[in-house]
């Protein structure tokens, strides 16, 4: 391969990072207005949720987790539905964070992003540049997420503080390396559609590395927040 087929392809997978982070960074940007909106203009109907209608952020819950799985299905069939499913799914999001986020002072919620933050790009970095074969470890955390939201379940029910915290970080232990390997995972894809992929792939994964970076966040949350 000569200098410039590398570049070539340097150029290439730099530029499909970008379209998947693109992606990322609108679905973020949408639950992060439609957060501020109901946290200020909207305050009164997170009270009215928290205190009295909780029903309503078990159905919007429900909700976001038909859409994920649709969202994800439409992707892996390069559907053109599944872009407006992934921005709906964030919008709905959104909604659903605002109530947690009420819950929580604003030093807490801030502490937890701006770390949520350095390690999503830190593991980001890890995942894109490491020679080192992560499926394994991914297949690993992709089980222990399944035990992770039986044991959430499971609390609920329980209702145990410290329970949370192993919870918590377990979470972030998790999720910081789905980050890692999600990542890595762009780069295969890649290298596997020698370049040709379809617009389908990019949402999936998007989809993807924004819930890693959400429940990062909320993750760190739970534990910046014991005291809130």
């Amino acid at each position: 391969m000569n200098n410039h087929t590398v570049i070539q392809d340097t150029a290439g997978i730099n530029a499909f990072y970008a379209k998947i982070y693109s992606l990322v960074g609108v679905g973020l940007g949408i639950s992060a207005v439609v957060s501020a909106l109901m946290l200020t203009m909207f305050q009164s109907v997170i009270v009215s949720v928290i205190m009295g209608a909780s029903w309503i952020y078990y159905l919007a819950i429900a909700a976001e987790l038909v859409l994920v799985f649709a969202a994800s299905g439409m992707a892996l069939k390069n559907s053109p539905m599944a872009l407006p499913l992934f921005l709906v799914y964030s919008a709905l999001n959104g909604f659903t964070l605002s109530v947690v986020l009420a819950l929580y002072t604003q030093s807490s919620v801030l502490s937890a992003f701006v770390t949520a933050s350095a390690m999503f790009f830190a593991m980001a970095f890890v995942g894109k540049v490491t020679k080192k074969d992560l499926s394994g470890m991914g297949r690993a955390l992709r089980a222990a997420l399944f035990g992770l939201i039986i044991a959430s379940v499971v609390n609920i029910f329980l209702g145990s503080g410290s329970f949370d915290f192993l919870i918590s970080i377990a979470g972030v232990i998790i999720f910081s390396g789905l980050i890692a390997w999600d990542n890595q995972k762009i780069r295969y894809v890649y290298e596997q559609t020698n370049g040709q992929v379809e617009n389908g792939w990019a949402i999936s994964m998007a989809l993807n590395l924004y819930l890693d970076f959400i429940n990062l966040f909320l993750s760190l949350l739970r534990l910046f927040g014991r005291n809130d």
